[in-house]
């Protein structure tokens, strides 16, 4: 068997300078020709030291912990008294209903691919593809809205401390778009230091959240008065104790953006520490370990979400939530300077503004994990989109006109993040459900169905409550499908294969041609009948240099799936009625055959003729069907794939149409 490959590169050739130079620096870490993926930041490689699974529980908590800096006064802004047991609702959902998803999610996808891939796996062809696209754009909703929402937090915190407040009063854009620049920054230059800083910055954001929620419990049980008044209004404004349970559990999905980070965590994944007798199909220790860590993250956030919603309703006054106030969207920051000082609160929002600028750092990562991952596989994205510098700076453009758009505003992006976050959680519990049916588990089917259930009204309410949050995913969903099928169409005539394999018997079948031209004859592979082939080869008889005694080849392409992009061609040889058929299976006939006579040449040393005949039909309907069925028009198309392929025409396989 023979592998095409794409040969190393010259370590004697001269340094590139100029544009060259600034092309090489962009795509640093492209995909390598097996389709390996480096990772975030372009520089995890497969030897990469992997890390303690607490270590990485930081790296995706900066992302699921910074939501502290603003959770408890969005919670109190968007529930009010009632916003204490709303949040018990939600905790309730985080740890019997999210986690456990997340939980069989790490088992069946150990390679950090997430629910998407799963869902991926059960819907095939293009209905799967428009499925996975649409799924993109609400992920891209939850990253990119994590990135400048978090951002835009960071902002407040660093203009309403009391040291700062005077002389960037009014500058939240400008703030923002500096923290995001940034954050780009950080990424165009590597990402290796990342799990180190997050750890520090986790163990340091969570003593200090700490240390602010004991002295604010000491604070409340100290003066009962003050909890005595949060009780009496909250039973006296819902009548009786059922109706505050009913309330809340009307009013929780306000509060879902104390379920983020679950989908980071799974991405994350392939940097968790393992056992040493792991393996890629069964890495039993290394899902042990992510599970460790989704378990460990759900209870402590869990613990603070409680403590935080208690807190913040009793002590702080209703009107400091508002817009304008000095708790909104950091009621945490507004405590520690109010009981602590001005010393520790400015101290605890360096803390929260660091945290929450490198929450962006885990969304990006989770984005420059799932772009790369799919799009340019689907062909529905330029070749470069599989390097991580490039893709770094559109989604930071992308982040800049967000920060635009929304004014920087905290409280305007919840809407678009609880949305984004939702719909990704409904889907992992969807796929879990079918999964579970799938390996006939009844009730684990029945479990995990209750709860996507739980999610998808939740996530209706959401929408119903905000509905610009799905007006905001729908722009990224069609935004991401209207480039993706352009990009496909776009790319429709390249070479498709990223490795081409010719089997024992083909090899054997060409060794017999050597002496003279390698006449190949384009067959439909439904047409298997001897007279079908007799018939093929004397019509390229007819309009060829073929002698009538010339045992030809035939080429017969089965399209298993139009919608794959990026694929493996395995060439057999086989034996039919007498005749010699070369049969390989790929998604598309026109680039499938430029792609194995490619190789031939390459392999045999010898320039292959391909012989067609002119396909029936209108031409529009055989473009379309090209460009979604893998079909129509095969003879013109194989020559304009194989003419932009090899632009040199003496170096080019030979195409005959009668």
């Amino acid at each position: 068997m023979t592998t095409l490959s794409r040969p190393p590169a010259d370590p004697s050739a001269p340094r590139p300078h100029g544009k060259e130079a600034l092309r090489n620096w962009l795509l640093f870490g492209l995909q390598d020709s097996k389709g390996t993926h480096p990772g975030p930041g372009g520089l995890t490689t497969a030897n990469e030291k992997k890390h303690p699974w607490w270590q990485v529980m930081c790296l995706t908590g900066v992302d699921y912990f910074s939501t502290l800096g603003y959770q408890p006064a969005i919670a109190a802004l968007a529930a009010g008294v009632i916003s204490p047991l709303a949040t018990l609702v939600l905790v309730a959902v985080t740890l019997l209903g999210a986690l456990p998803v997340y939980r069989r999610v790490a088992r069946e996808s150990p390679r950090g691919e997430g629910s998407i891939a799963m869902l991926e796996r059960l819907l095939p062809s293009w209905g799967g593809k428009l499925f996975v696209l649409v799924l993109l754009g609400f992920a891209a909703t939850d990253f990119m809205i994590t990135m400048t929402l978090s951002a835009a937090d960071a902002t407040a915190h660093v203009i309403q401390n009391p040291v700062a407040s005077g002389w960037l009063e009014g500058q939240h854009v400008p703030v923002t778009l500096f923290l995001l620049a940034m954050l780009a920054a950080v990424f165009l230059r590597g990402f290796r230091e990342a799990i180190g800083v997050a750890v520090t910055l986790v163990v340091i954001y969570l003593g200090l959240n700490a240390v602010v929620v004991a002295v604010a419990l000491v604070q409340v049980f100290s003066h009962p008065v003050a909890v005595g008044d949060w009780w009496t209004t909250l039973w006296t404004s819902h009548g009786d104790p059922l109706m505050a349970v009913a309330v809340a559990l009307i009013v929780f999905p306000k509060l879902a953006l104390g379920l983020s980070g679950f989908e980071t965590g799974v991405a994350v994944m392939p940097q968790v520490r393992g056992h040493d007798n792991d393996t890629e199909d069964r890495p039993e220790g290394r899902i042990r370990g992510t599970r460790r860590m989704l378990t460990s993250a759900a209870v402590i956030m869990s613990g603070f979400l409680i403590t935080s919603s208690f807190i913040t309703v009793v002590l702080i006054p209703a009107q400091e939530f508002q817009p304008g106030g000095q708790a909104n969207g950091r009621a945490l920051a507004y405590l520690a300077h109010e009981y602590l000082g001005v010393g520790f609160g400015s101290l605890y929002d360096v803390s929260t503004i660091a945290i929450l600028w490198f929450a962006g750092a885990s969304a990006m990562a989770g984005l420059l994990n799932l772009v790369p991952r799919y799009l340019p596989r689907y062909g529905m994205a330029p070749g470069w989109a599989q390097a991580v510098r490039p893709l770094v700076l559109v989604f930071t453009l992308v982040g800049f006109l967000i920060t635009f758009l929304f004014d920087a505003d905290v409280d305007a992006q919840g809407g678009a993040y609880a949305t984004g976050v939702l719909v990704l959680m409904t889907s992992a519990a969807v796929a879990v459900t079918l999964s579970a049916r799938r390996r006939k588990r009844r009730s684990h089917a029945i479990g995990f169905g209750a709860i996507s259930l739980v999610f998808t009204y939740t996530t209706i309410a959401n929408i119903f409550e905000r509905p610009e949050g799905i007006r905001i995913a729908g722009v990224f969903i069609l935004g991401i499908i209207v480039i993706s099928l352009l990009s496909r169409v776009l790319r429709s005539f390249e070479l498709h294969a990223t490795h081409v394999h010719l089997d024992q018997q083909a090899l054997e079948f060409m060794s017999d041609t050597l002496e003279g031209p390698i006449a190949i004859i384009a067959h439909e592979p439904l047409r298997t009948s001897a007279e079908a082939y007799r018939d093929k080869l004397a019509s390229a008889i007819e309009v060829s240099h073929l002698s009538l005694a010339h045992e030809a080849l035939f080429l017969e392409v089965i399209v298993d799936d139009s919608s794959d992009f990026e694929t493996e061609l395995h060439v057999r040889g086989v034996t039919r009625h007498g005749y010699r058929i070369l049969e390989v299976h790929g998604p598309v006939v026109p680039n499938t055959i430029a792609s194995v006579l490619l190789h031939i040449r390459d392999v045999i040393g010898l320039m292959p003729h391909i012989y067609f005949r002119w396909t029936e039909g209108n031409p529009v309907t055989n473009l379309l069907k090209f460009l979604f069925l893998g079909e129509g028009e095969i003879a013109p198309v194989t020559r304009e794939v194989l003419r932009e392929a090899v632009p040199d025409v003496t170096k080019r396989p030979w195409v005959h149409v009668g």
